[in-house]
């Protein structure tokens, strides 16, 4: 009873919206869009952020946006999702920005990076510190396309690995599926890297043309059956505290729409982040047990790694700001921002006696 309550209340609201700025629901121009991603359809990142941004976009507007989800690879390859959709292949795009650090770094550090901001104060950042609309500011400059933070996930795993991987000396020789910041950066724990989309990831490892794999949460990674084909899972993911992702639109798309429908899109972009942060969330619940009860080993990566990782990405960070203005100005933000959460941490967390 209550979750049609919900209906009707939002229909009423979509209703309310129309008339206030003069649009009869009968009358109004329906928008059918298309959708690609740099996901393989079925695990939560299609599921859980590209699918339901796009059904409370339908929602939400009434039925005056429809929007086909495609799976990365149908349209368009799965690490180019901001070109295709600059170039109107379609019009919108759900991703990761960490993708596009090829042209230029400065997303990497939206996306999460080794020594950056952890899920909860990122969030904060995104939406109370002005790190969103610096997102939208640095995409529309440096990309061409309208974009918005449409998704985040708690820490991710470290790696699901063939071979155990607890001090810094077990990177030697690793081969380690990886992208991003992470994988400039990982070379200098000394393993190489090899760069994937994610519906390429399970056969590299089943046939152990990698030796690991980074790619999401403990209960995400359930999901995609890593530990089905490699022993070993190694946690924290120090390598990505947390895990921002996006929706872009193509710009001539965007101002297209009347001004009500691109508010309803900013609205539901938000609203995303939030719903994938606790339904992801939620998916970890158990993944831990659910490893041990099929036989893998879990393994903590030593303190000493973690904070060598953590230097290594503060040091490859400094070096971007050096040359990159843009990357000079969100991280700026972020550390400051970070730092003011930090000298109120104490505050905000309980330590219980065991």
């Amino acid at each position: 009873m209550l979750k049609n309550t919900k209906k009707i209340s939002l229909v009423m609201l979509v209703l309310l919206l129309a008339a206030a700025i003069g649009i009869s629901p009968a009358m109004a121009k329906t928008y059918r869009w298309k959708m690609t991603t740099s996901w393989p359809s079925g695990i939560p990142l299609y599921t859980d952020m590209a699918e339901v941004l796009a059904k409370d976009i339908e929602a939400l507007s009434g039925g005056r946006i429809k929007i086909q989800v495609l799976p990365g690879g149908a349209v368009a390859p799965a690490l180019e999702v901001t070109d295709a959709v600059r170039k109107g292949i379609t019009e919108m795009g759900h991703t990761w920005p960490g993708y596009d650090i090829g042209r230029d770094p400065t997303t990497a550090i939206l996306g999460g990076y080794c020594g950056g901001m952890e899920s909860v104060p990122m969030m904060h950042w995104l939406y109370a510190g002005g790190g969103a609309k610096m997102w939208t500011e640095f995409r529309m400059e440096k990309f061409g396309v309208v974009s918005f933070p449409a998704g985040i996930r708690p820490p991710e795993a470290f790696a699901h690995s063939h071979k155990p991987i607890r001090t810094l000396d077990d990177f030697n020789g690793l081969k380690m599926r990886t992208v991003g910041a992470w994988a400039q950066i990982l070379p200098g724990l000394g393993a190489s890297v090899v760069s994937l989309p994610g519906a390429e990831v399970y056969p590299a490892l089943e046939r152990k043309v990698i030796d690991a794999t980074e790619w999401a949460t403990p209960g995400e990674n359930v999901i995609s059956g890593f530990h089905e084909v490699a022993k070993y899972v190694i946690v924290p993911g120090a390598h990505q505290p947390s895990a921002p992702f996006e929706v872009s639109i193509n710009k001539e798309s965007w101002e297209s729409l009347p001004q009500d429908l691109q508010t309803i899109i900013k609205a539901a972009a938000e609203l995303c982040t939030y719903k994938s942060w606790y339904r992801i969330g939620k998916l970890d619940m158990g993944a831990m047990e659910k490893f041990r009860k099929t036989g893998n080993e879990i393994i903590f990566l030593t303190p000493e790694t973690q904070t060598r990782a953590k230097q290594l990405g503060k040091e490859w960070a400094a070096k971007q700001a050096e040359t990159n203005a843009w990357f000079k100005k969100v991280m700026d933000s972020q550390n400051a921002f970070d730092a003011e959460w930090a000298a109120v941490g104490d505050i905000r967390y309980f330590k219980y006696l065991k």
